[in-house]
């Protein structure tokens, strides 16, 4: 399915003609390992094959850190969460042209989804360089950018036939933006019930928060559909370490005795993994 074999290809032409200059917006030509605009800025391709297009440093606790996107990419390599990615691939089966990953981690589910969507080419952004080396090696009809999502995004108006959103910041008016007419938004979050029986080493899900969502993107989207996909799975000692690790409380283990109970899991747990997928329309 995935590949870690295309790390030095140069960004597919359709992730090239979807991106745009971030410091003065106008379309980027692929020089070598170089991404130019006519007003003579450049970005290197990174030897991992992602460029970044960002300017400013990324405050502390914001970008995933290498621990994080180490624990994230084994826990997904485990297949815990493989029934999301199904769902997604199945959802996002019709897409073509650029599907854009707002918040694309590792790449794990961009890469299940154009797997399932022949057609298609997918760009990853997300903010942490580290998790992008893997995104860029996910699959070869992927392209990778380090960008920061509450800002204006780098890409160009309508370019793109969806959007997915996995556990990453919302940015309704860029998800609009970007997306062509009728293009389908794909949002996946974790339910109020996700990894409950882990109590405070995961960060709770406010229950009205489909709710919120609904609201947030209800000026520009029409919502299509909302799947459950929820079952009881049975965690490893190793793969709940990583279920903590890979997410926001990764920056705060330290506090209280958090750490401590990590260390003392010695058995097999059962948990309850439960997102919430919902599609929508752009208006």
């Amino acid at each position: 399915m995935t590949s870690s074999d295309h790390g030095n290809d140069p960004l597919p032409p359709l992730v090239v003609e979807a991106l745009r200059c971030s410091v003065c917006g106008t379309p980027l030509d692929a020089v070598d390992r170089t991404l130019r605009c006519e007003n003579r800025h450049s970005f290197d391709l990174a030897r991992q094959g992602y460029v970044n297009l960002l300017h400013a440093r990324i405050p502390a606790g914001t970008a995933d850190t290498a621990p994080m996107v180490a624990a994230r990419a084994d826990f997904l390599a485990s297949d815990a969460y493989r029934p999301l990615a199904d769902e997604l691939a199945r959802v996002c089966a019709e897409a073509d042209g650029l599907v854009i990953d707002a918040g694309a981690g590792t790449g794990y589910y961009l890469a299940h989804v154009l797997d399932a969507a022949p057609a298609a080419f997918g760009l990853a952004l997300d903010v942490s360089a580290v998790a992008l080396r893997r995104a860029a090696r996910a699959h070869p009809r992927v392209g990778a950018a380090v960008w920061n999502l509450w800002e204006p995004w780098p890409v160009g108006d309508g370019v793109a036939s969806a959007v997915l959103n996995v556990f990453a910041p919302r940015n309704g008016p860029e998800f609009h933006r970007v997306l062509r007419p009728g293009g389908l938004l794909t949002v996946a979050s974790p339910a109020p019930d996700h990894l409950r029986e882990l109590g405070d080493l995961v960060l709770s899900v406010d229950d009205r928060k489909e709710e919120r969502l609904d609201s947030t993107l209800g000026e520009h989207f029409a919502r299509t559909g909302r799947t459950e996909v929820r079952r009881t799975a049975q965690l490893t000692p190793r793969q709940i370490r990583q279920a903590v690790e890979m997410g926001p409380t990764a920056f705060h283990l330290d506090r209280g005795d958090r750490r401590a109970r990590l260390d003392a899991l010695t058995e097999p747990q059962a948990v309850t993994v439960s997102f919430t997928v919902s599609t929508y329309r752009r208006l």
